[in-house]
């Protein structure tokens, strides 16, 4: 799949894309021979995974860490127990980071939920006054 249509499935910029390659964070599967960047299903799927992350206020590099986690939590076959031990621990640590941002942002929601709520408030007398024509 060309970048494209990979930009428009995952919702990120070709420059975001390009990016992403050029720093090593998703490269493409393959090459076209003209050289144009073809993406597998499985690089899709990183890509979204990573849109997912951005959020959370990771650095690019955090980021990189996270995705060598989860691959080689993935490809754990549990014969190092220390290792399993380690990557365990390592993914509870990005886990804990995750739920404190999620709980930060549902704070700065609840905060924009008042402030439209008061905003609501304050403007419903101003509209009854110029629906009855007074200022």
């Amino acid at each position: 799949m060309q970048i494209g249509e990979v930009a428009a499935r995952v919702g990120l910029s070709l420059r975001t894309i390009r990016h992403y390659d050029e720093i090593g964070l998703v490269v493409p599967s393959e090459r076209s021979a003209g050289g144009f960047r073809l993406y597998s299903e499985a690089d899709v799927e990183r890509l979204a995974l990573i849109r997912t992350i951005r959020p959370l206020d990771f650095t690019l590099e955090q980021i990189r860490d996270l995705l060598g986690v989860i691959d080689a939590v993935s490809a754990d076959d549990g014969r190092d127990p220390e290792r399993t031990e380690q990557l365990t621990g390592r993914l509870a640590m990005y886990r804990a980071a995750a739920d404190s941002r999620i709980e930060a942002l549902r704070a700065q929601v609840m905060g924009l939920e008042k402030l439209s709520r008061d905003l609501r408030t304050l403007a419903a007398p101003a509209a009854r006054r110029t629906s009855d024509g007074r200022r």
